[in-house]
């Protein structure tokens, strides 16, 4: 299939690698200058299916699917939605990688085929994580998010189905729930930065990389699962819930999250901790990926 890759910064290179590991014919377009070095520079491995342009309309025009990756402007979207509707094959899916905007808002811009707009969120970076969040908006039809799960699972992708349209969608809802605690820790003084990111990637992160919240709770409660958990620990949890903070994200607050971080690195170099952080990751989702369940 030829994919199209509408903006081909950090997440849309990282598409591109991944589309290419899995043999489609990748045709990438954005207007910045220097924008094909750039792509070359970051997509590994074999490059002889991609070819890059400046012209988004040519880059649609026989695409198989799009997957769209420009800035999160609700003004430059409208356009740029506008484009690849009016040019992009009637049944084309398109799918923005939009963490923010809502798809009945991105599929306004669309008067030809609303119904084939859709959001495709990933998680960066998308050729290491397998998660995508699938958004069907108000006018997105059916065919259109089947297609989209469809592909992504081709690409040994771990899609989800929102069934409401959401800010943040679920996953960065989520992260949002965590840091917001963690900031107002931070904020009380009860602990510092490298405490919590301690108690978090070598406690619980660990096994939330193995299973969700919910399988992991209901694990912890033995013989009788989640129901015994939520009979003994519910009320306990229901106390901690109402004593979770709500900071807010002060300049006093953000400078000593950002004096503690540097704190933390100590001089560790942000490319090593990335290189390792990936190596990981990888390791991690091979091994998961040779198991039954996991």
């Amino acid at each position: 299939m030829k994919v199209a890759v509408v903006g081909s910064g950090v997440i849309g290179a990282s598409w591109t690698t991944l589309f290419l590991r899995y043999g489609h014919e990748v045709v990438a377009t954005d207007p910045a200058p220097g924008a094909e070095d750039r792509l070359r520079a970051a997509v590994t491995g074999d490059q002889t299916l991609l070819t890059f342009t400046a012209d988004v309309e040519e880059a649609v025009a026989d695409a198989g699917f799009v997957q769209e990756n420009g800035p999160e402007r609700p003004e430059l979207k409208d356009g740029l939605f506008a484009a690849l509707d009016a040019a992009a094959p009637p049944e084309t899916v398109l799918a923005s990688s939009s963490s923010g905007l809502l798809p009945s808002r991105i599929q306004q811009a669309c008067g030809a085929h609303p119904e084939r707009v859709l959001v495709g969120h990933p998680f960066n970076p998308p050729h290491l994580i397998p998660l995508v969040e699938v958004v069907p908006g108000e006018r997105t039809g059916e065919p259109a998010v089947e297609a989209a799960m469809a592909f992504y699972r081709s690409l040994g992708r771990k899609p989800i189905r929102l069934r409401q349209e959401l800010p943040g969608h679920v996953a960065n809802r989520l992260q949002a729930a965590l840091w917001r605690e963690a900031y107002s820790l931070v904020d009380r003084g009860a602990a510092t930065v490298s405490d919590i990111d301690t108690a978090i990637a070598h406690g619980p992160g660990l096994r939330w990389a193995l299973l969700g919240p919910f399988l992991n709770q209901h694990l912890s409660g033995g013989a009788g699962g989640i129901a015994h958990v939520l009979e003994h620990l519910g009320p306990p949890m229901e106390e901690w819930w109402a004593d979770l903070g709500a900071p807010s994200l002060t300049p006093e607050l953000a400078h000593r999250i950002t004096d503690q971080v540097a704190e933390e690195l100590a001089g560790t170099g942000v490319e090593s901790l990335v290189a390792e952080r990936d190596a990981l990751l990888t390791h991690l989702i091979e091994a998961k990926n040779r198991t039954e369940h996991l």
